[in-house]
Formats: structure tokens, sequence, C-alpha cells
């Protein structure tokens, strides 16, 4: 046989060696455990979001799935260190949205491209932020709260979980989409912003559903609308934003599982398929509505269209808002 077509013959088969051990590989993911980072302290509802998906992702993929909290810097400290793993499926990034969408358009600099370091696994939930008024706040509807703002232009207090949050998202587009104008009072983290707006030392906030839905039942707090395109089931009482004459201010706050980009194509479909399953779970799915999030668990393909959407409404939001970091 002449020399050429022995090289040629040689290389097909190493070309069909590696093409069987790559699949090989995809076909026993995962075979060690994996780690899922959440970019922020343990205890939050992403952290919670994350853990349940864990359990139960590790039950049906019989390997551990371990939830590693590394906070730092609006969440892309650990969406950095994610991007820099290897496209393998043992590491997984279990962020809100401000990392995916938010963050690159605020921060000067940011060690990711949000476009096109990760694969999008899946959305597993979402909710709508609610807009609640401190115990001794007399406004009960939303045009209350619009006469209240242009009576004292920029000076109703309105808190929220740090800027750039959805909460102060939220409030942002209400005051473009009311032509109105509040002072922003941001926090660090939701839960010193809700202990001074029961203290009465702010006025408003737009609050994730599940972090003041019980204040909210114990008559602590008064809601007033939500900011989700339908009613939220824990609140049915309350009516959307659109419902009370505000358009154009839907705002969702939401997870998403993202893994660096490059996945083999096997190991996206197992991972997506569990993350989908782990989310259908009865239990699993009980324990997020109680708390008032709605299941999502869309595809790979549904998430990356989203995150695309909501990349480009945020970066526009925060430019024409002169929303900073600081």
């Amino acid at each position: 046989m002449p020399i050429q077509k022995l090289l040629l013959l040689a290389s097909a088969c190493t070309l069909a060696f590696a093409a069987s051990a790559q699949t090989g590989n995809s076909a026993a993911w995962p075979e060690k455990p994996v780690t899922i980072v959440v970019p922020f302290p343990a205890g939050g509802s992403t952290d919670m979001v994350a853990r349940a998906m864990a359990v139960h992702m590790g039950e049906k993929l019989g390997q551990n799935f371990v939830v590693d909290n590394r906070p730092g810097a609006t969440g892309t400290l650990g969406a950095g260190a994610v991007k820099r793993a290897a496209p393998d499926g043992y590491t997984l990034l279990v962020s809100s949205l401000g990392a995916f969408v938010v963050a690159p358009h605020l921060l000067k600099s940011v060690p990711y491209d949000a476009l096109k370091d990760f694969d999008y696994i899946t959305v597993p939930v979402q909710a709508p932020n609610v807009l609640v008024a401190a115990p001794g706040q007399k406004a009960r509807s939303v045009n209350e709260v619009i006469a209240q703002l242009k009576a004292n232009p920029g000076k109703v207090s309105f808190a929220s979980s740090g800027n750039g949050s959805s909460d102060h998202l939220s409030a942002e587009v209400f005051w473009q989409q009311t032509g109105t104008e509040g002072l922003h009072i941001p926090y660090k983290g939701g839960a010193p912003a809700i202990n001074d707006l029961l203290g009465g030392q702010v006025e408003f906030s737009f609050q994730n559903v599940n972090a003041v839905l019980q204040h909210i039942r114990a008559g602590k707090l008064h809601a007033i609308a939500v900011t989700g395109d339908k009613r939220s089931p824990v609140l049915p009482e309350v009516p959307t934003l659109a419902e009370a004459g505000v358009a154009g201010a839907e705002v969702y706050s939401w997870q998403g599982m993202a893994a660096p980009k490059g996945l083999p194509p096997a190991v996206k479909k197992k991972l997506s398929d569990a993350a989908i399953a782990a989310m259908n779970d009865p239990a699993v799915k009980k324990r997020m509505l109680d708390q008032g999030l709605e299941i999502v668990a869309s595809t790979p393909e549904a998430f990356t269209a989203y995150q695309a959407r909501e990349f480009a409404r945020w970066k526009t939001v925060i430019e024409t808002r002169k929303i900073t970091a600081d």
C-alpha cells in the first residue's frame, strides 16, 4: 500500500478514536462530583434554588452536585471563575439575572462576555417584584404612589438591595414609565433594605415577592402592585402594574443555570434534562411555589434567546437612566 494511503488511514483511525473517546466520555458523564458555583453568600434565594437543584440532579444522575458559594463583585467573581473552567460539565453556575444581563452594563469591566462565554442550560424559576409600602405609609394604590412622587419629586425614598438589583431596576422603570422621579436608597442586600422598610426609615420598595411575602401576610408591609405580566398566585388580590395603569414596567427577578462555553452536546442534554426534571419534581415545585417563585424550567434554546433579550433590554434601561454601580 502506498505511503500516502497508509498515512491517510492512520489519520482517519486517530480521528475516529478521538471522536469515540469524546463520545464515550460524554456518555459516561458525570463520573465525579459536579460543582455548582453560586456567586452570592449562602442563605439567599439563588443559593436556595441551587441547593434544591443540586439534590435532585445528583439523585437523577448518580453523582454528588456540590454548591460552592463564591460571593463578590455583584456576582461577577463567581461567574468569571466558571467562565475559566473546563467546558466538561463538572463546573456550573447558578446566578440571579445580575451576572448574566445587568453587571456587564453596570460595571466598567467584568471577567467574561455574557453573550459568548457561557452555554445557557435553564432558567429554573422567576418571580415578579412587588411594590410595597412601609407600615406608616397611607398610599394603598399605584395612583396614590404616583401622586406622592409628583408632589415631592426626587424626595420619596425607595429602598433596594443594591445598585443594579432587580428591585432597583424595577423602581427605575416605574419612574420612567410614570414620568416621575424618586430617591433611590441602595443597601448591601435585601435583608437590611427590608429591615429599614419595616422600621419606616424608607417609604417604598420593589422587593422580590418571596422576600417579603411573610411580612405582607402579617400585615407589616402593604402590597400595592406586582411587576409581572400576570398576578402572582401567592398575592392574587394584588394587581399588576399594567392593571393599575402603568404599561411597559414588567420586571421579573430570575435565576439561571449556565456552564462554560463549549459543553459536549450529550452533556448539555443530560444537564438540561436533569435540571428541568428537578424543577418539576412535586416536592421542589411545591416548595418554590409556596414562596412565591414561579417555575420556568426552560430549555437551553429558550434560555439563550431570553438572555439575549434581557441583555439588550437592561443595557437600554441602564444607559437611558444613567445608572451606575456607585
